[in-house]
Order: C-alpha cells, then structure tokens, then sequence
C-alpha cells in the first residue's frame, strides 16, 4: 500500500515538527512493507529537511504535485509552469500592496523583500483590524517562512523571472482582500494550463494543471506498480482535495476543512493529538 500524507496541518504540529508519535507509526508502517510517501505544497528541500530531522527516508511529492522525488532522492517527475503565460499577472500583483505572493522554484521560495515587510505589517494589525478567521492564517504563514529550509529574499522578483536555469514550479498569493484575490485568480485562470487550488479562502496557489497532489501521488503510485485502490491519503486542506479524488482511501484530520471531512473514509485525530499515528494504526489494523 502506498500512503500519502499532507504536511502542514497534518504530519506537521503547530511548533512545524514530526512528533515522536508520528515518526514511530510511519517507521512502523515501512517496517510493515508499505510505502510512505510525503504530498505537500513545499518545496522538495523543505519536506525533505523535516524529514532529515526525524530520521525518515520517503518519497516526495513536492509543490502540489509538481514535482515527484523517490526516497533515494531521484527525481521521477516534474511540470514547472511556463514563466512566460505567468509573468505579466505577477507584474500586475508587484503593483498591488494589498497582494503577498511567493515564488517556489526546485530547491527554494523566493519573496520581495517589500512584500515580505507589508507581511509583517498585516501580523501587527489589532483584531479589529484582522477578522479572527484570518488571524491565525497571518501568523501560521510567517512562521512557516521562518520553519522553510529555504528561503531567499530578493529587492526585485523579475530576476527570477529572467534566469533561464531556473524552473518555476508554483505561485503562492495571499490577501486579506478577498475581491483583489479574486481579481488574480481571475488573470490566472485566463492563462491556459494552469490548476488553481487554495489551502483557505485567503489565498490561492498556482500550479500547471498537471500538478496537483492527485497526479503526484498517482505518478508515485504507478511507479511503484500499485493501482489506486491500493493508495490511501491524508490530508487536511483545499489543496490535499486532488488526492482525495483519486485515492482508494481516504483519511481526514479532526482540523480539515469540511469537504474533506465530508468525502473521507475516516477522520483522526488533529495534528495537535498525533492525528497521522491514529490514522496510520487505523489503517493497518483494517489492511
């Protein structure tokens, strides 16, 4: 069996880490002959710090999908996004204060140094100034930045956007005004091949429509000969929605949003309780 399982609000607790718990169930389910495998929006160089730290060896699947790495660190897939449909949206959001984006590339996030600042600024603002539903959000994306192996500031994306050896794989935008976000879902969608997902209401991602989490781990998935039903997935947000489409089941954390809930096959525990242990006892105990 192959089991995917999301990152953030799911293996990972609110401190950005891999509990004990979480570590012994996975090392126990490898132990088992079954392959556990990571799908998240991060960066490959991320997840795969994380997993460094708890002394785990998995396969990859990075950047919602776009890119798909075996445990020995082999790359098997990827779909970078043509920096040329994208570029004149993202001009457009350098000119937008109220827009925060980032720009992932194979091995790092890169932000404006400006963006990142006005970031910081919406964090300081008092509550009545942030509704309390996109508080938390705020600060979950600061700290993540800070918890990210790699992140570069820059005084200018556009030399980014010009370095040829560079491959874009994903856009991260974020706004606490929903119409402006609106507005840069709308400029993307416009541009063929592209998928747009979001992990809250309060931003969206952007990835080549065959990057997603469902494709990743369904390219892993036949890599290893194994057919769908043979897949189980974890997940807590928007974004882990792909896989649960595709996957022959499916897990959801006590803290996902309800549509995950509401098509799972089981719900666990949150990422606070050591949700993926639970969900991973389950699943072995009914396999």
């Amino acid at each position: 069996m192959l089991i995917a399982l999301d990152m953030d609000g799911t293996l990972l607790n609110e401190k950005g880490m891999i509990s004990p718990e979480n570590r012994e169930a996975i090392a126990r389910a490898q132990g088992l002959g079954h392959i556990v495998a990571i799908a998240t929006g991060r960066s490959y160089m991320d997840a795969e710090r994380q997993l460094r730290l708890a002394e785990l060896e998995m396969p990859v699947v990075s950047l919602n999908g776009a890119m798909v790495t075996l445990g020995d660190g082999v790359l098997a897939a990827s779909q970078p996004l043509d920096k040329a449909d994208i570029t004149p949206v993202m001009r457009w959001m350098n000119e937008i204060p109220e827009i925060y984006y980032e720009v992932y590339t194979a091995d790092n996030v890169y932000v404006e140094l400006d963006k990142r600042v006005r970031l910081e600024k919406l964090s300081s603002l008092s509550d009545d100034e942030v509704p309390e539903e996109v508080a938390w959000l705020l600060k979950a994306m600061i700290n993540k930045q800070f918890q990210q192996a790699a992140v570069s500031y820059v005084e200018n994306m556009e030399e980014i956007w010009n370095r040829e050896d560079t491959p874009i794989y994903k856009v991260l935008a974020f706004s606490l005004n929903r119409e402006l976000l609106k507005e840069a879902s709308t400029r993307f969608a416009e541009i063929s091949g592209l998928i747009i997902t979001a992990s809250h209401v309060n931003n969206i991602e952007i990835n080549h429509e065959d990057a997603n989490k469902g494709a990743g781990v369904g390219k892993l998935a036949k890599h290893y000969g194994l057919a769908p039903e043979q897949v189980a997935v974890m997940g807590d947000s928007y974004n882990d929605l792909p896989m649960f489409e595709t996957a022959g089941y499916k897990i959801a954390m006590e803290n996902a949003a309800p549509i995950l809930k509401e098509t799972a096959d089981f719900i666990t525990l949150s990422n606070e309780e050591h949700g993926v242990a639970a969900g991973l006892k389950h699943l072995l105990e009914k396999a």
